[in-house]
Parts: C-alpha cells; structure tokens; sequence
C-alpha cells in the first residue's frame, strides 16, 4: 500500500479540511501519515484511524518557528518511507518540495488562503521571503488545489498554472442528532445568533458585532472558538455592561460545535476587505451554518456573496458600521429568517457538501496509485 504523508502547520485538533483531506484519500487506498505539532494545550485526538505525528518544536511563532518546523519535516520525510507528499499551505511547502526532489516523488500542493496577502505579514520583511518561495517554487508544481476560483483566477495569471478547486465544505450531514441545550450548558440562552471559528481575529468585523448587540432587542449573542481580539471583546462587554447579551464558549471540538450552530437563529461571517487574503477568503463556517439549517448574515466579500446570493440563504451587509449589523440582525430575527429561508438552506445543503467533491479529490490522487 502506497503512503501518503500530509503536512500541516498548525496541530491539526480543529482543522476539518485536512481531516477530510485525509479521510477521502484513505478512502482510494492508500496509507495516510498526518504531520503537525504540538502546542502547549493542544488536545488529544482520538477520531483518526490513520497515523497522526505532532512535533513538539521549541519556537511556537515568528521566523524561527517556521524555519525549525521545516527543517524537522525535511529530515522526518528524509529518512521515512513516502510515495506522495502533500503540503497544506506556503509554509510546509518548501521542506516537501525539497524532498519530493531528491526522492523524485510527486508532491501535491494544497493553498487554503492567500497566504502572502495575509493580514499579518502586511508591512513586514517576512512577506518577501515567502514571495521569492512562492515565486520560486509555484510554476513548478504539477499538482495544485485551492479553495475557490478568486484564489486559482489570481495564481493562474501570476503563474500560469491550473489549479484544482475543492471548497471547505462540510461533510453531508447524516442523521445528526445534537446536544441538548442542557449538555451544552446554554439552557439559560433561549434565542441566539452565533459567530463560530478559530480565527476570530482582528479586521474580521468581532468588535462592530459586539458593540450591535447594544440594539439587538430580540437575541444574544454566542461567540464560539478562539482568536486574537477574544480578550478585546471581553472587555467590551464589560465595559459596555453586555454580560447578559453576549457569551463566549471557548474552542471546541467540530462535532460539539455543530450542536452550538444547530440552535442558533442566525450564522455571522463579518471579515472586512482589508486586506487580499480577506477579499478572496471563503470561510468554512458559512457552509456550517447552511449545513445546520442556519441562515447567514455576511459581509460583502466577492464569493462570500456569490454564494449567498446565489443560494438565497441569507443577507448581505454593505458596511461595517454597528448600526447597520444592529438594523440586519433585528430585520432578519424579526422576519424569523430560518424559518422563512428553510428550503433554500435545504437545497444548498444538498450541494454544497464535501462528498460532491470527491470526483475531483479521486482525480488528483487515483494517478499515483
């Protein structure tokens, strides 16, 4: 049986893409190794039934975290037995790219962002850097997915490559049965809207949302998951006595969140246009809450509302202005949007799922069997 090694960044407990990734390419018949890391409080993972390797490396951030962790790729894929390589985003590509070299195996390359236009290497001397790898290695590769057609329009006229597409959709929902309330400690939360993720950073409208919830008369609000402006949103709702509006749940796991989602009104997804990565991000959770049954409210990103639109399973805001957040949330509960909106949540649901993607995932790695 051949072996496919898979490499992430991050330590893999809350990443489904992969997980998905993965589940599809064991499926065809190969032997899968995922390759993370370890942090501090990283959780067990107990859900997988292929090998799972998470390297404890001695910098967690920064240029050195990036340069330790491929360099401990490089010489784990060295010196192991591996048929296919396959790197999740610019900074596992450079170790794999090197290997799949000098063993003169194939590498597949999987861009879930725009990563040198993310918003945290804007200004800085490290955005160069992962330019000259990208340039350097990019029109080079034979073998290349991203996650919607912004990203591969913007690759194919840098690069002139052709890349596969395959979206961050959940898989098809199957007899789910939720949580209770009770089980999830909301019991006391009768009606609420939800904003659910790992990155609820900076310039991803969090802040507007909470100060809006000054003029929601009819919801709370849950915020689940983990980020950089959680702490900053804690302390607005201090300090503009929110504490009975606006409840935080820390990260969890993809089958528990799914119970927060089931029970809300209404899925937020308010990331601003400020920089390229957001422009052109497409983000799992909306196709969350659509799975769910939950209608959305988004900001106005190019395919955030294409396929919203689209679909007609939610509104579209123009601006970020709290006022305007405020006025489209009342609208939309007092319209009693999921209810109204029901079959054509329905209908997405039933196209947009991972397993009608699978045509595509058996295209690209049926070859190297």
């Amino acid at each position: 049986m051949k072996t496919v090694v898979v490499s992430v960044s991050n330590d893999l407990f809350s990443d489904q893409r992969v997980k998905k990734m993965c589940n599809s390419i064991e499926k065809l018949g190969f032997n899968i190794v995922l390759l993370g890391r370890l942090l501090p409080d990283s959780k067990d993972i107990t859900d997988r039934n292929y090998t799972i390797k998470r390297f404890k490396l001695c910098f967690n951030k920064g240029a050195l975290f990036y340069a330790v962790l491929n360099i401990r790729l490089f010489f784990y894929l060295l010196f192991r037995k591996v048929d296919v390589l396959v790197a999740n985003d610019l900074d596992t590509l450079l170790a794999n790219f090197l290997i799949s070299k000098i063993k003169g195996i194939p590498l597949v390359y999987d861009s879930h962002e725009y990563f040198t236009e993310v918003p945290e290497l804007e200004g800085r001397k490290a955005k160069k850097i992962w330019l000259k790898i990208e340039k350097s290695i990019f029109p080079r590769l034979k073998n290349i997915i991203t996650v919607n057609k912004s990203i591969a329009d913007i690759y194919k006229t840098k690069y002139g490559v052709d890349l596969k597409i395959i979206k961050n959709l959940p898989n098809k929902l199957n007899n789910f049965t939720p949580l209770s309330k009770e089980e999830l400690n909301i019991e006391h939360i009768h009606k609420y809207i939800i904003l659910q993720g790992a990155g609820i950073n900076i310039d991803r409208g969090a802040e507007e949302l909470v100060e809006a919830m000054i003029d929601v008369s009819l919801s709370k609000l849950l915020i689940v998951g983990s980020g950089d402006v959680i702490h900053i949103l804690k302390n607005r709702v201090l300090n503009s006595e929110l504490k009975d509006k606006v409840f935080f749940i820390d990260k969890q796991s993809p089958e528990r969140l799914k119970s927060y989602t089931y029970y809300a009104e209404l899925g937020l997804s308010l990331d601003k246009d400020s920089n390229l990565n957001y422009r052109y991000s497409l983000p799992n959770k909306i196709f969350d809450y659509i799975s769910l049954g939950v209608p959305v409210l988004v900001s106005d990103l190019v395919e955030v509302s294409s396929i919203v639109n689209d679909y007609k399973v939610g509104k579209v805001i123009k601006t970020h202005s709290s006022e305007e957040i405020a006025k489209e949330i009342n609208l939309m509960l007092a319209q009693d949007s999921k209810k109204l909106l029901h079959t054509n949540l329905q209908k997405a649901a039933e196209e947009l799922n991972w397993e009608n993607q699978d045509s595509i995932i058996n295209d690209i790695y049926s070859k190297f069997l």
